[in-house]
């Protein structure tokens, strides 16, 4: 085997960051690229095992390491059997850093202070099954969770201007992209770094009146407070904004959103949900949740929990607490990582009791879905549908929902 190969850790941003560096790295010889990511120390982890993967399977291939784990241990990572080279986050997408890679011998780390970098980022994009395209419009964050290792890897907040998204989506579209989502570090934070007005909500209406042939835009994950009141009316009864949210929650009790330094409190939360499903009630609601985080008590876990039901969470991402060095979260009095666990689990649980009520309310009901690979495709929000055999990829059909089938609805032609 040769040529470049790229494995993709964590979020929708390092997706579409992987496209481009593909696209950066080229004809590279007997290549692999491992796009690491680090908001767990699971996730570094995961990196270390699949380098270790790469070189036992392949001894003959160069390693290249980059993403969030390599821009913070870069040490870490350049001590590996077969690693050749260390890129950091800014360092990752040019073209001139995946030639002359060294052969044998110690790899050669390119790793520069990421809060260096005040450049706006350029819009990588990953495009799935010629259907469905991640769209990065912003990088890095200026906020200071205490939990959070990300700004340390990701630098400041910085957006991609307007005219540049907008170019990059009708590209997209003319290319067959029948929905773009939109993604970023500190995605409702786009547009502080440009001039006055630039806000998500402005760039979310450019793009609908600017690319008329594109039929869904879709969020990745947001923060409830940064939702600017533009943004509000958009996913409130703009029918190609599609009717799917995923919040970046965490916790569901006031003592722990403030021990985690959020800027919001568990009412505001509860209220934007409220407030938005009053004026388009079929909105689906997804969220981040973390449990067992320290000084975290059973009865704030309860309230946790709780928020399950009082925000309609159908699609939830649970993380057991996991304690990054640096961050003031670490150094905090640490719940023992089993009643995390446990905790964790009671979440998950409650969510995916939510996500089966949810969806078998759908049955009967008529749902446009977007195909996609497998005759597996996603309606307006975001659940999963086997779509009728005759639905051509990258096409949005209506059909009727006929059944659940564990986590997908079953559909035939309305």
């Amino acid at each position: 085997m040769s040529g470049v190969g790229v494995l993709t850790f964590g979020c929708r941003l390092n997706l579409a960051e992987s496209e481009r560096i593909r696209e950066a790295a080229g004809d590279a010889p007997d290549t692999i690229v491992v796009n690491s990511c680090a908001v767990t120390g699971e996730a570094v982890r995961q990196a270390e095992k699949a380098v270790r993967r790469a070189h036992r399977e392949r001894p003959e291939a160069r390693i290249i390491v980059t993403g969030c784990a390599a821009q913070l241990e870069p040490a870490r990572f350049a001590a590996m059997a077969g690693v050749t080279r260390i890129l950091g986050n800014a360092e990752k997408l040019r073209s001139e850093h995946y030639r002359a890679l060294p052969g044998d011998g110690p790899a050669d780390s390119r790793v520069a202070d990421i809060f260096a970098d005040r450049a706006p980022p350029a819009p990588a994009t990953s495009f799935t099954d010629r259907s469905r395209a991640f769209v990065q419009v912003q990088s890095g964050c200026d906020h200071r969770c205490t939990f959070c290792i990300i700004p340390f890897a990701r630098g400041h907040g910085r957006s991609v201007p307007a005219d540049r998204v907008i170019e990059r989506i009708a590209a997209l579209v003319d290319a067959g992209a029948r929905e773009a989502v939109l993604t970023g570090v500190d995605l409702t934070g786009y547009g502080a770094d440009l001039d006055a007005g630039q806000t998500l909500g402005a760039l979310a209406a450019r793009i609908l009146r600017d690319v008329p042939g594109l039929p869904r835009l879709r969020l990745s994950s947001i923060d409830t407070i940064e939702i600017d009141p533009l943004l509000f009316d958009l996913l409130a009864g703009e029918p190609r904004m599609m009717p799917h949210l995923h919040l970046s929650l965490q916790s569901g009790d006031d003592m722990i959103l403030k021990r985690m330094k959020r800027r919001h409190g568990r009412a505001q939360a509860i209220a934007t949900v409220q407030a938005l499903k009053a004026r388009r009630p079929d909105i689906a609601i997804g969220a981040d949740l973390i449990a067992g985080f320290p000084t975290e008590t059973a009865a704030m876990a309860g309230q946790s929990l709780a928020l399950i039901d009082e925000c309609d969470i159908v699609f939830a991402h649970v993380f057991p607490f996991s304690p990054r060095v640096g961050t003031p979260a670490a150094r905090m009095p640490q719940v023992e990582p089993e009643v995390a666990r446990q905790r964790a689990r009671a979440l998950r649980e409650a969510s995916a009791a939510r996500r089966a009520h949810w969806l078998q309310s759908l049955v009967g009901s008529t749902q446009n879905v977007l195909t996609e690979r497998g005759g597996i495709g996603h309606a307006e929000n975001f659940a999963r549908v086997r779509c009728p055999s005759h639905a051509a990829v990258g096409k949005v059909s209506t059909v009727r929902i006929t059944a659940v089938d564990g986590d997908i609805l079953v559909g035939v032609p309305a």
